[in-house]
């Protein structure tokens, strides 16, 4: 397993060891109905009333738990849903994550946006309404170098009103670079936080360095970032014990930068180009609601983000219990956003809910609910 790669920047072991450690000693046996109950009636939670909302113990009791968490939404969040979409500008990538559509070795239709198709891509997005984009790239120095996502964050940033990056993991300094040119919050998937089967995974690239990717937030919310979000992709390992690493991991970090704005993503695994058996096996729709409601429970203050991999009806549901963002209009191909549907290059994963930008806000409408597309102001 490597933790680091000889060329990457290390931060302290703190909050990385912490991690593994309560994700190597949780016994999630070992809670009771009771110990689920006492812990819905909390208005603030501790790791252990966390532990017993991801336990066996929780699952009879999922709409008590649904109940709880639409409260605590509803209480930090009001009836506002938020819309973003993303925008894929490369799909190159140096690694082999065994799971990933964009992995070096899959062979799929390669490309990468120059100048004018990020425009056009940027603008066909915002006459849609949108006012918050999350700009990503496969992982790849090689071909989306710093000084290229920079570029684009910059042309992003002048069509919107925030604007979030999904690259791979930079130093504190060149964070800080994409934050200059219009960047203010970066996510980071951790995939899986058990070492051994994080290694077993991912077998080529600087993604098999564990230890610097999870330091990724952190670099971030020093380099000036306002928020900086999380996740565990569901499928790959134990869910228990990724969905408490994630929750630890946003807790911990929360209390050291208490202004950071935190966001946690629930993933599931979907069927790739040249690989349509993978799924998320035992992470069905049903264990997908108790994580969100554990999540929105223990950590009722973050932004719980719902993509377009699960269903229309799932999604339609999760954002009346505990999501509290969504996307839409997504494409995840090489631009497929402007006049040519095709695009230039094949997408990461399959989606399962392709509704735009007016039927997300339709719908949340009917629900009672607010669609919000952006309520912040980049000051540098």
């Amino acid at each position: 397993m490597l933790m680091y790669l000889p060329h990457q920047e290390r931060l302290d072991n703190e909050i990385l060891n912490a991690v593994l450690a309560e994700r190597e000693s949780a016994d999630f046996e070992h809670y009771s109905a009771n110990d689920v109950k006492i812990a819905l009636k909390k208005s603030f939670l501790d790791l252990e009333d966390f532990k017993a909302l991801l336990s066996p113990a929780a699952a009879p009791l999922l709409e008590d738990m649904m109940w709880a968490a639409k409260a605590a939404k509803e209480r930090y969040f009001g009836k506002n849903i938020y819309l973003f979409t993303p925008l894929y500008i490369s799909n190159h990538c140096e690694n082999l994550c065994v799971y990933c559509g964009f992995n070096s070795r899959n062979n799929i239709r390669r490309a990468q946006l120059d100048d004018d198709g990020i425009i056009k891509e940027l603008e066909s997005i915002a006459s849609a309404g949108f006012e918050e984009l999350l700009m990503l790239t496969g992982e790849a120095p090689a071909f989306s170098s710093v000084d290229y996502i920079a570029n684009a964050c910059r042309l992003a940033s002048e069509r919107f009103a925030t604007l979030g990056i999904e690259v791979y993991p930079l130093s504190v300094e060149n964070y800080a670079k994409m934050h200059e040119n219009g960047s203010d919050y970066v996510t980071v998937f951790q995939e899986t936080y058990n070492p051994r089967r994080y290694a077993q995974l991912h077998l080529e690239g600087d993604k098999t360095a564990f230890g610097y990717r999870f330091e990724a937030q952190e670099r971030a919310l020093k380099a000036g970032m306002r928020g900086v979000a999380f996740g565990a992709l569901f499928g790959l390992d134990m869910w228990r014990q990724d969905a408490l690493s994630v929750g630890l991991h946003a807790s911990l970090l929360q209390k050291r930068y208490q202004d950071a704005e935190i966001s946690i993503s629930v993933p599931r695994l979907r069927p790739i180009i040249n690989n349509s058996k993978i799924t998320p096996k035992d992470v069905r729709e049903r264990e997908l609601a108790q994580i969100i409601c554990a999540y929105r429970l223990f950590l009722p203050f973050a932004n719980i983000t719902l993509s377009t991999r699960e269903s229309v009806k799932f999604r339609d549901n999760a954002v009346k219990f505990g999501v509290s963002k969504v996307s839409a209009g997504v494409k995840v191909g090489i631009g497929e956003h402007g006049d040519d549907k095709a695009g230039q290059g094949d997408g990461q994963f399959e989606i399962s809910d392709s509704r735009d930008g007016e039927q997300m806000r339709a719908m949340l409408r009917l629900n009672g609910l607010v669609p919000v597309e952006s309520e912040h102001v980049f000051l540098g």
